[in-house]
């Protein structure tokens, strides 16, 4: 459950790397970063959902709920495997690139990011190997058969190109390049859109459209390496010599964090693997397939929030990492931006979930829409709770970051194993929820007790505001009928954007708002000129 640092740059002319003042002029400096990254992610995350309408759409009509469910299992594999592969080094080169570029030392910037380049190839080469070597006992374990061991040793291809496209991507945003970061995620997301898409329509045509499934992972995987090249190739680095013995050096750095979020990440995708099993064995291919859909859509609207979060969010707070007060307040001024963010768009996803399964799958995924409505629930405390596991990281702690996962999987784990045998297909969602209830509190304890942190007053306030909203309209999905609560959720939803909008404007000066936004809040200081918008 640990974040592992999204990758988005920031520009030198964007978002400052040192630390704003704690003033009420800083704070509100601050909120801007904040939001100004969040823009920029969130922008790009605005194209990547549209190519996920389309994608999603398509492949649902192409392969039905078994084929989803069979690309759902087949993306977790690979996931396993380029988190197993990758070492965490990607992460934690972020983290020692943020240090080096806070020194000001280009020569040691040069040595890191030379660094960084060679592990991910040469753990790229490696993963990509050990993939195809155990491709049977793999088949058989996922599947109870060895007749996808072909279609897994070709996703070494997918670990080998995204661990060399995450190298480049970890080198962006360890030098805060956001913009880059986010056009990359643009880019790449519509080419392996098109190509992917493209591939299982050919298959399609050729009378099974399951069989093009690994090769449009592979594209999508191809797409990502390309488009990360030719980012990573315009910044300004020292070309720098560096023997085997000076690599072996800078590696030891990277993998001694790295590993702590090799493990943790692959303790995350592991669960997400035993959970999707789970459901094969139990309730068959076309359940694995509405889970898929749901998970999927559940993280979509919140995706722009957590991936802003670590593109910009993390090597800022590895720049105060030692400042308690001053790290407490970058995490709450996270998590407040996060739930404003995250409030209404998470009521509205409630409200019209079978709208939302319909519109980016079929209505032949009518079973989703429960899980999609437990994982909404979940999303809310993952946006609330992933600031403070950022501090761990920042500060380095790793033991402390590698026990907290694993209890936060063993007990997510638990959970998926009950709630499964005791609520069916729903319970995957129920379980979710669930575990995200215990991280919530496992992390705000562990932070509370590292550096004194507490949530501020206003994140009370909003937090106790939403949970009273969201709850409402979940419990009114059980109560209500359908035409009533779609009025009463869609108003609620509305009041929600009002006030994060509000809330927003207050921390933000006008002019530092994009233009949309100052437009409407022009608007609402004339249709409420008494508030203080």
């Amino acid at each position: 459950m640990l974040p592992s640092p999204a990758r988005i740059e920031l520009s030198t002319s964007g978002l400052s790397g040192s630390p704003a003042p704690v003033g009420a002029s800083g704070k509100r400096n601050t909120y801007g970063q904040i939001l100004k990254s969040s823009a920029l992610i969130g922008g790009s995350s605005v194209v990547n959902i549209a190519m996920g309408i389309v994608r999603t759409k398509v492949m649902a009509m192409l392969l039905g709920p078994a084929g989803v469910g069979l690309m759902g299992i087949y993306g977790s594999i690979a996931d396993l495997a380029r988190t197993v592969a990758g070492m965490g080094i990607n992460s934690s080169g972020v983290r020692q690139i943020a240090e080096a570029v806070g020194t000001g030392d280009s020569a040691r910037i040069a040595r890191t990011a030379t660094t960084l380049r060679q592990v991910a190839l040469f753990l790229g080469l490696l993963g990509a190997c050990l993939l195809a070597a155990l491709c049977l006992p793999i088949s058989q374990i996922s599947f109870g058969d060895n007749h996808h061991a072909g279609a897994v040793a070709a996703l070494s291809l997918v670990v080998l190109f995204s661990s060399i496209s995450g190298g480049q991507l970890a080198l962006l945003q360890g030098m805060r390049r956001i913009g880059d970061l986010a056009r990359a995620s643009v880019w790449s997301g519509v080419w392996g859109t098109l190509c992917s898409i493209l591939i299982v329509c050919l298959f399609a045509r050729a009378g099974d459209a399951r069989r093009g499934i690994v090769p449009s992972l592979v594209c999508v995987a191809v797409m990502g390496i390309v488009v990360s090249w030719w980012y990573s190739r315009r910044m300004q680095i020292d070309k720098v010599l560096m023997s085997w013995g000076e690599v072996s050096a800078e590696a030891r750095d990277l993998l001694k964090l790295g590993f702590v979020f090799m493990a943790t990440g692959f303790m995350a995708m592991g669960v997400a693997y035993l959970v999707r099993i789970i459901v094969l064995r139990t309730m068959g291919e076309d359940a694995a397939g509405f889970y898929q859909s749901a998970w999927t859509l559940g993280g979509l609207y919140v995706g722009f929030i957590l991936t802003a979060m670590g593109a910009d969010f993390f090597p800022r707070l590895t720049a105060v990492a030692h400042d308690n007060p001053q790290c407490n307040r970058l995490v709450n001024e996270q998590a407040e931006v996060g739930l404003l963010l995250a409030g209404p768009g998470v009521l509205g996803t409630l409200t019209f979930a079978p709208l939302v399964i319909q519109l980016f799958y079929s209505a032949r995924f009518g079973p989703a829409v429960e899980i999609l409505r437990w994982i909404c629930l979940g999303m809310v405390l993952r946006v609330a709770s992933w600031p403070m596991s950022y501090a761990v990281l920042a500060k380095g702690a790793r033991q402390v970051a590698f026990w907290t996962e694993v209890a936060a999987n063993l007990m997510q784990v638990g959970l998926v194993w009950v709630c499964v045998l005791g609520f069916g297909l729903k319970g995957t969602g129920i379980a979710f929820f669930g575990g995200y209830v215990f991280y919530w509190f496992l992390m705000y304890a562990i932070v509370r007790r590292m550096s004194g942190f507490r949530w501020s007053a206003a994140n009370k306030e909003i937090g106790v505001l939403y949970g009273v909203m969201i709850g409402v309209v979940f419990v009114a999905w059980y109560w209500l009928p359908r035409w009533a609560l779609v009025v009463s959720g869609t108003g609620l939803a509305l009041l929600a954007g009002i006030y994060s909008l509000k809330k927003l404007c207050a921390l933000v000066p006008l002019e530092r708002l994009p233009w949309p936004v100052q437009r409407i809040v022009v608007f609402l200081r004339l249709v409420s000129p008494g508030d203080d918008v």
